[in-house]
C-alpha cells in the first residue's frame, strides 16, 4: 500500500500528530533531508525507526525540539551550549550534549550519557514539534548508508511508514553538522552544511 503523503497544512499537521502520538513513524522535510520521527517517549516506536532504516543500534538518534529553552529538559546547557544555539539555532547544526539521567538508550550513547539535539530550521518540521508538543527521535529517512531523501516521494519508498509531510524539495543535500560539546573541548563529530572553522 501506498504511503499516503500530507501537506504541511493544518489537516496533514493533525494526521501526523495522531500517526505519532499513536506510536507510528512518519517521514518529514527538514533543513538538510528528509528525516524519519517518532515520539522520543514511545520505546516501541523508537525501535521501528531503527528497523525502517536498518541503523545499528548502537548509533543513537537526534532529538530535534522547537524551541531552544527545551533543551535544557534533555541535556546539561550551560552558557558554550547557549551562545552555539543563539548563533546555529534554528539550523543544520546538531549538538551533542551531556544528557539528563531520565533519557535512556538508545537515545543516549557513550559514559557518561550523551545525547544528540537539534531545532531544524525547515518551517514545516518547526510546524509539526510544535504541534506534536514532544521531543521526536529522528534520523534521515534513508536506508543505513545510502544518500537521504531529498523528496517526500522519495522519503515515501521506505517500508514501514505510515505517512509523509511533503515541504517540497529539501534545500540541504547533506545531514547536519555534528559538533561535541559534552566535554571540555568542542569536537567536530561530522561535517556538514555548517563548516568545521566557523564553529568553537
Amino acid at each position: 500500500m501506498a504511503v499516503a503523503i500530507h501537506d504541511p497544512d493544518a489537516a496533514g499537521l493533525a494526521r501526523l500528530v495522531e500517526l505519532l502520538r499513536a506510536g507510528q513513524v512518519v517521514g518529514f522535510p527538514t533543513d538538510t533531508v528528509y528525516g524519519l520521527a517518532a515520539l522520543a517517549s514511545d520505546a516501541g516506536a523508537v525501535r521501528h525507526v531503527y528497523e525502517i532504516k536498518g541503523r545499528p543500534e548502537g548509533r543513537p538518534l537526534i532529538l530535534m525540539v522547537p524551541e531552544a529553552a527545551q533543551v535544557s529538559e534533555l541535556a546539561e546547557v550551560e552558557e558554550r551550549e547557549r551562545a552555539c544555539m543563539a548563533r546555529w539555532w534554528p539550523g543544520p547544526l546538531t549538538l551533542v550534549l551531556r544528557a539528563k539521567p531520565h533519557l535512556e538508550p538508545p537515545l543516549v550513547s557513550g559514559e557518561p550519557p550523551t545525547v544528540g539535539v537539534r531545532v531544524p530550521g525547515h518551517p514545516a518540521a518547526l510546524a509539526l514539534l510544535r504541534a506534536v508538543g514532544a521531543p521526536l527521535a529522528t534520523t534521515s529517512a534513508n536506508l543505513s548508508g545510502q544518500p537521504g531523501a531529498m523528496t517526500a516521494s522519495e522519503a515515501a519508498g521506505l517500508d514501514g511508514l505510515a505517512a509523509v509531510l511533503d515541504g517540497g524539495r529539501a534545500p540541504g543535500g547533506v545531514p547536519s553538522t555534528l559538533l561535541d560539546l559534552s566535554g571540555p573541548e568542542p569536537r567536530v563529530l561530522r561535517e556538514g552544511p555548517i563548516p568545521a572553522e566557523s564553529l568553537p
